[in-house]
């Protein structure tokens, strides 16, 4: 019998994890990270960064449109404020990385740099309510920690960083904002989104976050 997904946010939550521990998508910056390529892979993590923060302002902008109450207008007005204070931070980075304008320019090439962009637009555009809202939890819970691993690892081989980068990758996940979005998740399931959907979303998004940090580590 095929498997039944419960209308629970935090049953869809767990199950993501699970497949999280038994599939990992891996983080390929971490694997090629040393100390004679580091400057290289930060212009090119701040790069890719930089492509996915024009994306997620229009995605977020397009939920807002699609589903304009309580409480998901709140997650996604907070979540566009949220990359709308980090690109001021970015350019930071940028700056202190000796990279040109990095919202200036579609770079670097490669599908990689922009598989998560596709992903994040097809379920804003095409996703229901719980599907996107399970997207930005999983996209938060698996971004943030990778960012951690990376400042974790950057400390440990003792590798020059700029401040501005460490200050910019170091921050965690908000636990209020993960926590409002599986509530949207939740609102979303209650209004008949379907489970199975946004499980399949939300995992899909995870595994283009595993694209996003091959295009940091240059490897296709």
């Amino acid at each position: 019998m095929p498997d039944i997904i419960p209308s629970d946010a935090r049953e869809l939550a767990r199950r993501l994890e699970e497949r999280r521990e038994h599939a990992p998508v891996g983080n390929a910056l971490l694997d090629r990270l040393d100390g004679d390529r580091a400057p290289e892979l930060f212009r090119r993590l701040v790069g890719t960064e930089a492509q996915c923060h024009r994306a997620e302002m229009t995605a977020y902008g397009t939920m807002l449109a699609r589903f304009p109450r309580r409480p998901a207008a709140d997650l996604f007005i907070r979540l566009s404020r949220l990359v709308y204070d980090a690109q001021p931070k970015l350019r930071k980075c940028a700056e202190a990385l000796d990279l040109p304008d990095p919202f200036g320019r579609f770079w670097p090439p490669g599908r990689e740099a922009y598989a998560f962009n596709g992903t994040l637009s097809w379920v804003a555009n095409q996703g229901s309510q719980a599907s996107f809202a399970l997207s930005s939890y999983t996209d938060m819970v698996v971004y943030f920690s990778g960012c951690a691993s990376l400042v974790q690892r950057v400390c440990e081989l003792k590798i020059d960083a700029p401040a501005e980068f460490i200050e910019y990758y170091e921050g965690g996940a908000s636990d209020e904002l993960t926590e409002l979005a599986l509530e949207v998740v939740q609102d979303g399931l209650d209004r008949g989104d379907d489970p199975q959907e946004a499980l399949f979303q939300a995992r899909l998004l995870e595994e283009s976050i595993a694209d996003f940090w091959k295009s940091a580590a240059n490897i296709s």
